[in-house]
């Protein structure tokens, strides 16, 4: 019988920055892929790894099957030996559409669909509840012993809001879209000829003025002065056809007959023939989303709420917290005759196995109803994560991505529990991460490196984690071991901490979140922790924010504000990891700022040319095939379309002539120049101070491996996030606020020491820096914390420690602060 391989053999890897690697990975062990931003870790893992195992996967089925399948391109690597058919679980998961909730992504929602259709006190069509009976699950008809009635008990699928259970007015949604009637009309006092209703003249529809005009509507006057009726023909009035006289290109009139388009009917249509983005945002524009009036938003119809268990409906079991559902559910058979008990233990033991993993991901505080699409990225990551293990494959290699983003480190321990269990089942486990508390644990290391981009790249050590530790190459050892000192900046002292001043904000209660009171800072660095769920966004985000917002700008404070005093804080910058730019046209030097000053040092050197000459947008010398994108796409029929560098250009994104003009100064190109990284090009530019100091603070930001003309929506969270601070280092801030959402996000140990350097560099200059993390070098290094919680959900939103972070190591009801405690001692 032949062996079973024990490792992927990976050589000649070039993806990415991928120098030629060759690695041999582990089969059925955790393997962690590390390195610095930038270095190539998700080039091996994604890019190599999983591109391959489902590459090949997908080419074993048939031609019809793959036509139907999206396929990744073949990787640019010599070989890969043994790698098992392979999943992935990305960093950042598609936002989920409208009908998907927390309980249908992780089937939760079956099962408590099913405890409902089987334990259930139904209800007869005459309206008499019925007592709980075994003859639901024997498939015998119910009689009601009130009316006489027979009836059948409705099953699971009779239940579920996406398919019999919908209440018919929302469709399952529980929303619904009306025409908002003050859109139509958005300025009475203009008259209809003169373009009072805004559908008809967005929506190809010119001639329903004098259309309108035949069912006796006066046009040529205020819509503020029309009779009632006049108004309800306008809005309401019906389809029928009414001759006008329409003048052709030489004046002749013809007689045309025309069905009138009321301005709501004109909207409706728009939303039905919308099929791009940009005509559905038309149309939005004269749309409002609310709460169903029917269901009031829970998605279900009058029938599918009427069975009740223990006396509660579908709709109401749906709204409790998984912490509070696997607390209720084995109570359920106390109100069951004797002979439904061991069918409703089969049940309730199905949905208390579905959610434990869920509560140990950290996940319990969310209820079956929240909508998917209201999931942060790590919480959707986690039910990916607990859906794998719940599906017990075998023999796959699953890729995780950062599975650590979002996560408490006491949720960690919950992460590296479901890994075992997929590695218990046969399986193998890559991921890419950088939290040293994962790290630790995994059975293989491998370490990418040195650097990023052009610097990285390498296979720097692999092998056994505590070995890895002490081996001289590893930038990580250090950390995994404790070597590396924690805290890396000064510190205020309590004493010293409020010197600059301090903002004040009470709040009243706002979602779990409690009525709070509290003070920070000002000139300090604070971090807002603890686990998911606890309030740090609803603090942070939707009241502190907002309200210094509301504060500078004169307006209102949100009603859940009781009192904010902003001190001398009149700016606000929200920081987050969102992509730079919506296409490929956006790059690392528009967005920066320095490719005008290079344009236009290029076009001094041209004669005849101007700086809108070298744009690769809309210049004269940017490359006709791709039109300045860098690159085209294929069509290879029933494969998806394949983008690739444009063939002309190389990527460069410039024609050929654009190479005959070239600063005297150092002969480069600007295609060339812009293909340099910021560390190269900043030897390049000594005579633009402006460029040069723009260049530089991308370098002190961490960021000079970038290239230039890198598009910036291929950048990472954290990169993103870090380019966005790059105009602010320099100016005077002592009046302003930067909130940062999870700033480490991505980040290695020594990337997590430039971003504190960074904020080092604003806070000098006088910033008050608020971050939330769940990171604890960050939290270690902070001048002031606030801890929330001290659960998820309705088990939080207090404040359970505010002070340095010796005050949470020291407040023993604290979960982060024992974390933390651990972490300084290490």
């Amino acid at each position: 019988m032949r062996e079973q391989p024990l490792a992927i053999e990976v050589r000649g890897a070039r993806v990415h920055n991928l120098r030629a690697v060759d690695v041999t990975v582990p089969l059925r062990k955790l393997v962690a892929i590390a390195g610095v931003s930038g270095s190539g870790k998700s080039s091996l893992a994604m890019g190599v790894l999983y591109a391959e195992g489902s590459r090949r996967y997908i080419e074993a089925l048939s031609t019809y099957t793959r036509r139907r399948m999206s396929q990744a391109p073949r990787a640019a690597v010599d070989s890969v030996r043994h790698v098992p058919a392979a999943l992935a679980l990305r960093q950042r998961p598609g936002v989920p559409g409208v009908r998907s909730t927390f309980g249908t992504s992780t089937e939760l929602l079956n099962v408590l669909r099913l405890l409902y259709s089987r334990l259930a006190a139904h209800r007869c069509p005459n309206g008499h509840q019925q007592a709980p009976t075994i003859d639901v699950a024997l498939e015998v008809p119910l009689t009601c012993p009130v009316c006489g009635v027979t009836f059948s008990a409705p099953g699971a699928e009779a239940l579920a809001f996406n398919s019999d259970g919908a209440c018919p007015h929302c469709t399952g949604t529980g929303v619904v879209r009306e025409v908002d009637e003050d859109r139509l009309v958005p300025d009475p006092s203009l008259t209809i000829a003169g373009g009072a209703v805004a559908p008809w003249s967005m929506f190809g529809l010119a001639v329903m003025p004098e259309v309108v005009a035949e069912f006796g509507v006066r046009t040529d006057v205020p819509f503020a002065d029309l009779t009632d009726q006049e108004r309800e023909i306008v809005l309401n009035g019906p389809a029928e056809k009414r001759k006008i006289r329409v003048p052709s290109k030489n004046g002749r009139l013809f007689d045309l007959n025309f069905t009138y388009r009321n301005a709501r009917l004109a909207v409706r249509e728009a939303l039905d023939n919308a099929t791009t983005e940009r005509g559905l945002n038309r149309v939005n524009r004269f749309i409002t989303t609310q709460t169903c009036p029917t269901c009031q938003g829970t998605r279900l119809s009058e029938r599918a709420l009427a069975p009740r268990v223990d006396g509660i409906n579908l709709a109401e079991a749906s709204a409790m917290t998984l912490d509070d559902l696997v607390t209720w559910a084995p109570l359920v058979e106390k109100s069951l005759p004797p002979d439904m008990i061991a069918m409703a233990r089969s049940i309730v033991s199905q949905l208390l196995d579905t959610a434990r993993r869920l509560v140990e991901l950290g996940l319990g505080y969310l209820s079956p109803d929240r909508a998917s699409s209201t999931l942060s990225t790590g919480e959707r990551q986690r039910v990916q994560l607990a859906r794998a293990v719940r599906n017990q494959t075998t023999g796959v290699l699953y890729v995780l991505d950062e599975p650590s983003i979002g996560l408490h480190p006491s949720n960690v321990d919950g992460l590296l529990g479901v890994v075992r269990d997929l590695l218990r089942d046969g399986n193998s486990v890559v991921l890419v991460d950088h939290d040293v508390q994962v790290l630790r644990e995994a059975d293989w290391l491998i370490e990418i490196g040195p650097g990023s981009g052009a610097e990285g790249g390498r296979v720097l050590t692999n092998g056994d984690v505590r070995a890895l530790a002490d081996d001289p190459n590893s930038l990580l050892g250090g950390f995994l071991v404790g070597r590396e000192p924690v805290v890396v900046r000064s510190q205020a002292s309590e004493e010293e901490m409020f010197e600059h001043g301090r903002i004040h904000l009470a709040t009243r209660p706002l979602h779990t979140v409690h009525a709070l009171e509290l003070d920070l800072p000002q000139g300090r660095l604070t971090a807002v922790t603890g686990v998911s769920g606890s309030g740090k966004t609803t603090l942070v985000l939707e009241s502190l924010v907002p309200a210094l917002q509301a504060k500078n700008s004169g307006d209102p404070l949100p009603s859940w504000v009781a009192e904010i005093d902003a001190g001398a804080i009149t700016r606000v910058n929200v920081v987050d990891a969102t992509p730079i730019g919506v296409n490929v046209r956006s790059t690392v030097a528009t967005y920066s700022g320095v490719l005008d000053d290079l344009r236009r040092a290029y076009a001094a050197n041209a004669d005849g040319l101007t700086a809108g000459d070298f744009s690769y947008n809309t210049g004269s010398l940017r490359c006709p095939r791709c039109e300045g994108t860098g690159e085209v796409s294929l069509d290879v029929q029933f494969l998806p379309d394949v983008d690739i560098a444009c063939p002309d250009c190389a990527g460069t994104r410039y024609s050929p002539a654009a190479s005959e003009f070239r600063r005297a100064d150092d002969g480069l190109t600007l295609p060339e120049l812009l293909a340099l990284t910021v560390r190269q090009a900043v030897e390049h530019v000594g005579d633009m101070r402006r460029v040069r100091t723009r260049l530089r603070a991308l370098i002190d930001l961490g960021l000079g491996y970038l290239t230039l003309g890198e598009a910036t929506t291929a950048l990472s969270g954290g990169e993103a996030q870090r380019l966005k601070l790059a105009s602010e280092l320099d100016r005077d801030q002592a009046d302003a606020l930067f909130v940062l959402d999870e700033p480490s996000v991505g980040l290695h140990p020594l990337d997590i020491r430039t971003l504190l350097s960074v904020i080092g560099r604003l806070t000098e200059k006088g910033a008050t820096v608020v971050v939330i993390e769940h990171d604890l070098d960050m939290i270690a290094n902070a001048d002031y914390v606030v801890d929330m919680g001290p659960g998820g959900g309705a088990a939080g939103g207090t404040i359970v420690a505010a002070g340095t972070p010796r005050h949470l190591v020291l407040t023993p009801e604290s979960l982060t602060g024992q974390y933390l405690g651990k972490h300084l001692t290490h």
